[in-house]
């Protein structure tokens, strides 16, 4: 048994940067075949090329997270090209970290739509084929804060906590079908968001990646690709026995197993 992916069908939401095109390139190194979605068609044309590079088959579909609808039609299509569905990994998110006053009640249901809804909408789509053809893997995307969450930290570390939530009833429920449900929790994981976040601070994103590195143990920033073999690894036939967990990938960050 091996780090193996050939054959598989694997569908990866906000798949065009940071861990989703990682998770992406990752798998069809592995032999996957690729769908991958996000809204910017450009940016999606990209990693695909690299993915072709790679020698993988690759399908891109242009879709929004906030829409059940779009979720429902990314599930299809990736059916309806590849005949089957054997992986999905629900990464499409974003960092909302303010104090619980800061935030407002449209800010609350963005993110609960964008990281509670999405991942039901997608799973929702998703859960009959794999019950069809006997198995598959749900991999939803979380961070540390949702086992320990800390101040101004609203809203993400609500609607990730329901996420973990989600991700073990499903577990449970799933189990008799062959469908494994599982979570990986990122700590601080170099990103266009973090990027972005040195630009609002005014730092260079060397000088944000080296300043946020030394307050982990380790001591740097994880890489995207860190995230993604993890993610890989619940993907393949290695995590066979592996459903309704959550695995920290934090460089130690965590005070919480």
């Amino acid at each position: 048994m091996s780090l193996n992916l050939k054959g598989k069908v694997a569908a990866i939401t906000g798949g065009s940067e940071g861990i989703g095109r990682a998770t992406a390139l990752r798998m069809a190194e592995l032999g996957a075949a690729i769908a991958i979605c996000a809204r910017r068609a450009d940016v999606l044309e990209k990693t695909a090329v690299e993915i072709r590079t790679a020698g993988a088959d690759v399908f891109t579909v242009v879709a929004d997270a906030y829409k059940e609808d779009d979720m429902t039609r990314f599930v299809a299509q990736t059916v309806e090209r590849y005949g089957r569905i054997d992986i999905l990994v629900n990464n499409a998110g974003a960092t909302g970290q303010s104090p619980f006053d800061a935030v407002d009640t449209a800010a609350w249901r963005s993110d609960i739509e964008l990281k509670v809804l999405a991942h039901i909408h997608t799973a929702r789509a998703a859960i009959p084929h794999m019950k069809r053809q006997g198995g598959g893997r749900i991999i939803n995307l979380s961070m540390v804060a949702a086992k320990q969450p800390g101040a101004a930290q609203f809203p993400t570390t609500v609607s990730r906590a329901a996420g973990l939530a989600l991700t073990k009833g499903l577990s449970k429920e799933l189990a008799e079908f062959k469908i494994l449900v599982n979570a990986v929790a990122v700590g601080k994981v170099k990103s266009m968001q973090q990027e972005r976040t040195a630009a609002r601070l005014g730092l260079g994103v060397a000088d944000h990646y080296l300043k946020t590195g030394k307050t982990v143990p380790l001591g740097r920033m994880g890489e995207a690709a860190e995230v993604a073999n993890v993610i890989a690894f619940l993907a393949s036939d290695l995590a066979s026995y592996v459903t309704g967990t959550c695995i920290n990938v934090d460089g130690g960050l965590s005070g919480v197993l």
